[in-house]
């Protein structure tokens, strides 16, 4: 491990291969050569940055890991080919093996080798979102091995919109693809920027490239096609109503009781932080943490609307204001989420998100983070994960 300061963030870190010899130091590719929303623009990177893309490149041609921006969370990434390289991901991430991988593929022209027997509908939405926060979940072709897949014949596949991420596999070449799930422990937290990698994962991962905070902050939404109509399994970056508008017909909301492909992030307990959650209405987040705080116990309460954001006279009680639009709600969350769970509290009360569909990824994530056997009678805790 080499060229740690006090500011992660602010460095790309590398943990090197037994070949690979490097300065102490290197240039970070910077949050303002993000795209904007669901784009991406080309990346004049400077002579410094082009030396870690392909040190990158050569890196995962020799089986290892490299954790990476896209424009939704950071993702940990290996050559989707390789199965040495695939079971690193499973191993550094505590993952259960039948728990699939999203595909990163650099350009649409490519999703024809990596799938087969794409449907009109699918290709509408690819043509239209892609480089974008959505990923298909299609039937698989014979260059997808079974451990990426866990084992199904379908594959998740997504072109990110992020010129780092874009950066990375453009140089890959066309028969190169990244297997990435989110960069953390299953179950976790999903990372938004490099220090949440090197925070969580730390020397594990041989390479981190920092491109700054993630722009969506929330995991791509997860539509699939092998049933007769479309069907989002995971809410995400693109709204239902977009990807209705695009087909001109109905997509279905799954039911994760319903699901009969697996898909990351559905598990009961999963976006979790180590401190308990609970997810409580606007005219009751009061009174549930000063009941919390009766008992000796330190509270967060963290609201988005008028209503939950009176403060609560109370030494034991803190309070955080998050935005009340979902956009710049789901651009925060996580780093957030991250943030408090360092600072000793006993329960984080959140303040229910609004029943509104531009809320549904956000609620979907919360609800998933809230599962938890303090107050969910469980014997067990499913710490089980997402990206």
């Amino acid at each position: 491990m080499i060229g740690t300061t006090a500011n992660h963030s602010s460095i790309a870190k590398f943990k090197s291969l037994p070949d690979h010899s490097l300065c102490s130091r290197t240039q970070p590719i910077t949050p303002s050569m993000q795209p904007t929303q669901h784009t991406s623009s080309p990346l004049n990177l400077s002579s410094k940055q082009n030396e870690q893309i392909a040190m990158a490149v050569r890196i995962l041609h020799k089986g290892g890991t490299v954790a990476f921006p896209t424009e939704t969370v950071y993702g940990l990434g290996a050559d989707a080919t390789n199965l040495v390289a695939i079971n690193k991901i499973y191993n550094i991430k505590q993952r259960p093996i039948d728990h699939p991988l999203i595909v990163h593929i650099g350009n649409i022209s490519h999703l024809q080798y990596w799938a087969q027997n794409i449907p009109e509908s699918a290709w509408k939405l690819a043509r239209h979102f892609w480089p974008g926060p959505l990923t298909l979940i299609l039937p698989r072709s014979r260059h997808i091995p079974d451990s990426v897949t866990g084992g199904q014949d379908t594959v998740g596949l997504r072109i990110p919109a992020h010129p780092v991420a874009q950066a990375l596999l453009n140089a890959l070449g066309p028969e190169k693809a990244l297997a990435a799930p989110s960069a953390n422990r299953f179950g976790r937290i999903s990372p938004t920027t490099a220090a949440h990698v090197y925070e969580e994962l730390g020397t594990e991962v041989d390479m981190i490239l920092d491109g700054g905070a993630c722009e969506v902050g929330l995991e791509s939404t997860i539509i699939s096609f092998c049933d007769q109509s479309p069907k989002i399994l995971r809410p995400g970056g693109i709204a239902l109503s977009a990807l209705e508008s695009i087909l001109n017909a109905p997509v279905i909301l799954a039911h994760n009781q319903n699901q009969t492909v697996r898909t990351p992030g559905s598990l009961p307990a999963h976006y979790a932080p180590t401190t308990p959650l609970k997810l409580c209405p606007a005219n009751q987040i009061g009174q549930s943490a000063l009941a919390f705080a009766a008992q000796g116990l330190k509270i967060l309460v963290i609201t988005w609307s008028d209503i939950g954001k009176t403060e609560i006279p109370h030494d034991s009680i803190r309070h955080f204001s998050m935005p009340g639009d979902p956009i710049l709600y789901g651009q925060q969350l996580y780093a957030k989420l991250r943030q408090f769970d360092h600072e000793a509290f006993d329960y984080m009360l959140i303040e229910t998100p609004p029943d509104h569909p531009s809320w549904m990824a956000i609620t979907d994530r919360l609800q998933r983070a809230s599962y938890h056997p303090t107050y969910n009678n469980r014997n067990e805790y499913n710490d089980n994960e997402h990206k």
